[in-house]
């Protein structure tokens, strides 16, 4: 008999009327390997490969596999009959500044696509774009490494120092290490706008004003329908989770619990920020208004000249930034007064973030920006002088990192070296978890680790592990297969 002969495929799909689940399940076996690839329709998903003793073993797995997702509603399809479908993404206009004055720009880089996602910690500023691509630079402007995701890049967010990429192939990737991986993975039907996560917990806004809760592990929380559509904001704490659409912006119990309050806004929310004890709206109807976190009410009120596309603050909230749809940036006090009105001297600020007298933006036209924002910077710009912009260029062998999609895609090594932490994939209540071998842990929490490289029985090299408070350990640093 010829190898061929010994290859069998079975392909199914789940899709549901009126905006419900819309994704395959495909399972082959060649001899002794189950290669299992699933994802949303018309993608080309995440891929598994298994390889069992005997070809009888093999064959079990698989039709335990297919068994498993019929009984959820999958039935058999052919691959490209049905459509995939559509991913929202932003629909954005950009007209010229009216500011007489141009803000004082310290460097920029171009991405070549535009861009939504931003980051800026102690040590990097991080830029994703449409083109599935995310850069790290210093604040000097120095690009330091590139991680290229299968989709494009709808927001970045950090939960303490890890940072996830949200991408329109349904995923949120784990940046935090040189393997990128898919730490969460959104259900078909949830067209992702924006994200936040807080101790763990991811919180997913969509096109149709849904707030999707998952957990560290994955798995499904609460979900809510606000009032209105386009949930473009969504911020959270411990004390509630921030939702923004075009009705206003609803606070939730973090929970599920039901709705604490909800406040309607001066036109849909566009962009979201928030500290401590407020959260802040950017909207279409050109102004930025602050709401208290605790009741709802609306504190202050920032007024632009155009549709407000991004906006941060200062530490506490002392500075309200606001980039609009015409290309210009604002700065104003606590209570609502007007500073200055600078452009950008490109694209409008589609996100936004400030650190340390720098105003960091990321813009239509596909560039990080960094901006001298202290006052001494500002008040030269007004009068008409600005430090000379630095187009910062690529490193000519930049290192440059992709996701994990299979188990050996993942260095191997034979021992743990010292200081290293070892753990393993096991069996828990019918789904697969990884727990830590390693003494000085607490051996029945779950570790969150990429779901795409687990493997009944197999044990992993990890630089670090941190508990969070909700009870599992995350990962930090590198991963090794240990064989």
């Amino acid at each position: 008999m010829s190898a061929a002969a010994t290859v069998s495929t079975t392909y199914l799909e789940l899709s549901q009327d009126g905006g419900g689940a819309h994704k395959f399940y495909e399972v082959i076996v060649d001899g002794l390997t189950v290669t299992v690839r699933y994802g949303r329709i018309g993608a080309a998903g995440q891929t598994q490969t298994t390889t069992f003793p005997t070809a009888e073993k093999a064959r079990a797995a698989a039709a335990k596999k297919v068994g498993e997702k019929v009984r959820k509603g999958y039935a058999p399809a052919v691959p490209g009959q049905r459509a995939p479908r559509a991913v929202t993404r932003r629909q954005v206009t950009s007209a010229p500044s009216t500011a007489r004055a141009v803000a004082p720009v310290l460097w920029r880089f171009r991405t070549g696509s535009s861009a939504f996602g931003i980051h800026v910690d102690d040590e990097h500023c991080w830029v994703g774009n449409q083109a599935g691509d995310v850069y790290t630079l210093d604040h000097d402007g120095g690009v330091r490494a590139r991680f290229s995701l299968p989709d494009g890049v709808k927001c970045l967010v950090a939960d303490d120092f890890w940072i996830y990429a949200g991408c329109d192939d349904g995923k949120v990737y784990d940046l935090s290490s040189k393997l990128p991986f898919a730490a969460y993975d959104i259900a078909a039907d949830v067209d992702i706008f924006w994200l936040d996560i807080h101790e763990g917990v991811l919180n997913v806004s969509d096109r149709d004003g849904r707030l999707t809760v998952i957990d560290h592990e994955d798995e499904h929380q609460w979900a809510r329908r606000s009032q209105g559509e386009h949930a473009w904001m969504v911020r959270a704490d411990d004390r509630a989770v921030y939702h923004g659409h075009h009705r206003g912006v609803t606070a939730y119990a973090p929970d599920g619990g039901g709705e604490l309050w909800h406040t309607p806004t001066r036109g849909g929310v566009l962009f979201g920020w928030q500290e401590s004890d407020a959260v802040y709206a950017g909207t279409a109807h050109r102004v930025v208004q602050r709401l208290s976190k605790s009741t709802g009410t609306i504190e202050a009120t920032y007024t632009c000249d155009s549709a407000v596309y991004s906006c941060a603050t200062s530490p506490g909230g002392r500075f309200v930034f606001a980039g609009d749809a015409a290309s210009s940036v604002y700065c104003f006090d606590r209570d609502g007064t007007r500073l200055w009105k600078l452009g950008t001297g490109g694209g409008s600020a589609l996100s936004m973030q400030y650190r340390d007298d720098r105003l960091y933006l990321v813009t239509t036209d596909g560039s990080l920006v960094c901006i001298d924002a202290s006052e001494s910077a500002v008040t030269a710009a007004q009068q008409g002088t600005v430090p000379v912009a630095r187009d910062v260029k690529l490193a000519a062998a930049l290192p440059t990192y992709v996701p994990a999609t299979a188990a050996g895609a993942v260095t191997t090594v034979t021992q743990a070296s010292a200081g290293a932490i070892v753990v393993e994939c096991v069996q828990h209540h019918g789904r697969l978890r990884v727990h830590v071998v390693s003494e000085g842990y607490e051996p029945s929490w779950n570790v969150q680790f990429p779901r795409a490289i687990r493997e009944p029985g197999a044990r992993y090299v990890v630089d670090a592990l941190h508990a969070a408070s909700g009870g599992f350990y995350r990962v930090r640093g590198d991963i090794r297969r240990l064989v």
